[in-house]
Formats: structure tokens, sequence, C-alpha cells
């Protein structure tokens, strides 16, 4: 039996040199050309998706999210990855009460336009809700 040697080659990635200067981000040819086409990926990596912008970290967005997310649940909207509308109401519900915990412990510390939001957001999942369960 023989033994092979295989080589493989080190490649510099990080975003600033030995001064402190930020490096070129760009792939030359030749990096593009080595890199393996139709790679498998690890399990539970998600693929690279196109830069999409991310709405503001505030309250109002948490609450929207939740409210996303049980609208969902409700199957009033498409599931993002099945396309298919999917009812779990235990699921629903949870994410309702999530956002009415969030309510009643914050209360006294939200703005006038958050605390309005958040009751508006609740009444109309809860009459949802109310609809889908009968």
């Amino acid at each position: 039996m023989v033994d092979e040697e295989k080589g493989f080659v080190i490649k510099d990635r990080r975003s600033f040199d030995d001064k402190g200067q930020a490096r070129e981000q760009q792939e030359t040819e030749a990096e593009k050309a080595e890199t393996p086409r139709g790679k498998a990926e690890a399990p539970g990596e998600r693929p690279k998706r196109s830069s999409i912008p991310l709405p503001e970290v505030n309250f109002t967005a948490l609450v929207f999210s939740l409210s996303s997310s049980a609208l969902l649940h409700l199957g009033e909207m498409p599931d993002p990855e099945s396309g298919r509308n999917v009812r779990d109401l235990p699921l629903a519900k949870h994410a309702i009460d999530t956002i009415a915990l969030l309510k009643d412990k914050t209360r006294g510390n939200l703005s006038e336009e958050e605390q309005k939001f958040t009751e508006t957001v609740l009444t109309d999942l809860r009459w949802r809700y109310v609809k889908a369960a009968k």
C-alpha cells in the first residue's frame, strides 16, 4: 500500500490585515474556481440568502413578530417553507398568550403608541382565535 500525500490550501479570510486595515472581500477568479460546486450543506445549516433588511429591534417589532406567528398558526398565513396554510390552535394560543404576558409585564413602561398597538393586535388575534376555534 502506497501512502499518498494530499495537499491543502490555507486562505486568510480575515476582514483586516496585520496592520488593521480592511481587506477587500472580493474573491478572485482562482478562488471561485477552487470552490466546490454543489457541495452539500452541513446538517442544520441554512443556505445563504440574499441580504434582506431586518426590522428595527424594538417592542413593536417583537409584538408584530409574535402576531405573525399567531396568524401562521391560525392558518391565516401560508407556511413560508411549504406554502400551505396549516392550523395549530394550541401554538396560536401560546403566541397570543405571550403577547398578553408582555403587555401585562410592561404596563406603565410603554409609550402610548406601543400600548395601543399591543391592545389592537391582541384584540384582533383573540377575535380570530375564537372564530377559528368554532
